[in-house]
């Protein structure tokens, strides 16, 4: 227990700062720039996670909202709460997650979509000879061809967007005072090292991104649309009256509905 209370006091405190808020989203996209110019410039040679077999995308990327979205959900209805005191609050908070969702369909559809109109099918990678009696990726595939078309990345806008709304709730912790006798402070404790250490795997899994695929355009545009999710919400909407809200910012006011930063 004492090392599970050390590993969440550790991320607590680096996550949770203002700074990690204000600075991640221009940090995400350096990050961005500056692995693709590597990818460019100077390859990184073949390593475990350039392989898109390795554990971290099969278990983790390719289901990171679904990560993302189940580690949330017991956080914002305890923490929120807690705070509170207010069932109505917690349920208005819950709306986040929909939202998100709505969001990561809504985009991924669009990319797929794009690929769709933008693409055509080849009979290797080598983009060589067109075959035009395919109009599908779904049709293309099914005879062995390659489908080529403007391939926007989804994992560089699933794990920016992830990153991001995960740091964004975490700043509740602030408010949030629980002793060890309290009987939800192993549940939190537990849940508050679990969502830190999903920050960082999706912080990796974005340089590997940047480093290993895709093409710079693609990125760009898939960042993108994870810094315009995360702003149209965090930094937008969810400020005004009829929104989710943002967390609870201030323990002095955790019984009224203002409670939230407007």
């Amino acid at each position: 227990m004492e090392s599970l209370e050390r590993c969440a006091w550790l991320l607590r405190s680096t996550l949770v700062r203002a700074a990690v808020r204000r600075y991640l989203p221009w940090a995400l996209l350096a990050l961005m720039l500056g692995g693709s110019l590597v990818k460019e410039l100077a390859p990184v040679p073949p390593s475990y996670l350039s392989n898109k077999r390795n554990v971290f995308n099969v278990y983790f990327v390719k289901v990171a909202w679904g990560w993302t979205f189940i580690l949330l959900l017991p956080f914002i209805v305890l923490t929120n709460y807690h705070l509170t005191g207010k069932a109505s609050v917690v349920l208005r908070r819950l709306c986040t997650l929909l939202v998100g969702t709505a969001i990561w369909y809504v985009v991924t559809t669009i990319f797929l979509h794009i690929e769709h109109y933008t693409g055509s099918c080849y009979k290797s990678p080598a983009l060589e000879s067109i075959r035009k009696e395919y109009n599908s990726k779904e049709e293309c595939q099914k005879v062995g061809g390659f489908w080529h078309g403007f391939d926007i990345s989804g994992h560089s806008f699933l794990l920016t967007y992830c990153a991001l709304v995960i740091v964004e709730e975490m700043i509740v912790l602030q408010e949030v005072k629980m002793d060890r006798n309290h009987s939800l402070h192993f549940t939190l404790t537990s849940l508050v090292v679990a969502l830190g250490c999903l920050v960082y795997i999706w912080v990796l899994m974005f340089i590997c991104t940047a480093i290993y695929f895709h093409d710079l355009s693609q990125k760009v545009f898939g960042t993108l649309f994870g810094l315009m999710g995360w702003y149209g919400t965090y930094e937008f909407w969810y400020l005004k009256p009829f929104s989710p809200g943002l967390p609870p910012q201030s323990s002095s006011l955790n019984l009224k509905q203002d409670s939230y930063k407007k």
